[in-house]
C-alpha cells in the first residue's frame, strides 16, 4: 500500500515540475499557460502608440483641473483689481513638512492645545466644508459616529462627543488627523495643514453645540445683550 503512495506522490511531483518548472521558456509556439498571473493584460505601454485616440497615442493628458495626490495649487495671489486677502491662511498651500507646533501638533514632547493662526468665522466655515468632505462619512453631520460609513460594516468609528476627545488636546486631534489611529486612515497626504486646524475649529463647534457651550463661551459683547433681555 505504501509502494502505491510514493508512486502517487511520485507523479504529482513530476506533473507539478512540469507545469510550472519549464514556465518562461522559450519555444515557437506560446506554451500552454495553466496559471497566466495575468502576464498578458489588455494595456498601453508607455509611449507606445493607439489606434484607438485620433492622434495615435496611448499616453493622455491628465484631466484639466486634476493635481497629483498629497499637493494643492497654492491660490493666486491678491491685485490690486482683486478682493483676495494677502494675510489669509489659505494663500500658502502647505503640508507637512516642519517639526513646529503647526505642523506637528507637538510643543517639545507634549501635545499642544490652541491654533496657531487666528480662528474667524471664515475659519471655522472652512473647516466645516472640509469636514464634510472628510470626515462627515464616518462621524456623521453632527460628530456623534452615526456616519454612513457605519451602516456598511465600518466599526470603533469615534464619537466626538465623548468627554475623552472633548478633553483631547488640540494637538493630538492634529496628530490624528494625520496619521490615523484603530480604523481611520491618516489624512496628511490629503489634508493641508491649515485645513486640519480648521477642522479641529469645526469639531470644537460642534462640542459646543452639543451642550459643551457656557453662557462665558458667549463674546463679552453679545453676552451684555442676552442679559439685558433676559431681565
Amino acid at each position: 500500500m505504501l509502494k502505491y503512495f510514493f508512486y502517487t506522490f511520485g507523479l504529482i511531483v513530476v506533473l507539478i515540475v512540469t507545469v510550472a518548472g519549464f514556465r518562461g521558456q522559450k519555444f515557437q509556439k506560446p506554451p500552454i499557460e495553466i496559471f497566466p498571473d495575468m502576464d498578458h493584460q489588455p494595456k498601453y505601454k508607455a509611449q507606445s502608440g493607439s489606434d484607438f485616440y485620433a492622434d495615435g497615442r496611448a499616453n493622455r493628458e491628465p484631466v484639466s483641473g486634476t493635481v497629483p495626490l498629497g499637493y494643492s495649487m497654492p491660490l493666486q495671489k491678491p491685485t490690486a483689481h482683486s478682493s483676495g486677502d494677502a494675510t489669509s491662511p489659505y494663500r500658502d498651500i502647505n503640508f507637512s513638512t516642519g517639526v513646529s507646533y503647526i505642523d506637528t501638533g507637538k510643543i517639545i514632547n507634549q501635545w499642544g492645545t490652541g491654533f496657531p493662526m487666528e480662528v474667524t468665522q471664515e475659519f471655522i466655515s472652512r473647516g466645516q466644508e472640509r469636514y464634510n468632505i472628510s470626515c462627515k462619512v464616518c462621524h456623521g453631520a453632527a460628530g456623534d459616529g452615526a456616519g454612513i460609513a457605519g451602516k456598511y460594516g465600518l466599526v470603533a468609528i469615534a464619537n466626538l462627543h465623548q468627554q475623552r476627545i472633548r478633553d483631547m488636546a488640540d494637538g493630538e486631534i492634529f496628530n490624528t488627523i494625520t496619521h490615523g489611529k484603530n480604523t481611520m486612515m491618516g489624512y496628511g497626504d490629503r489634508i493641508q495643514v491649515q485645513d486640519r486646524w480648521a477642522i479641529i475649529a469645526y469639531i470644537r463647534a460642534l462640542q459646543k453645540s452639543q451642550g459643551g457651550a457656557t453662557i462665558n463661551d458667549v463674546p463679552p459683547g453679545e453676552r451684555a445683550k442676552l442679559e439685558s433681555q433676559n431681565k
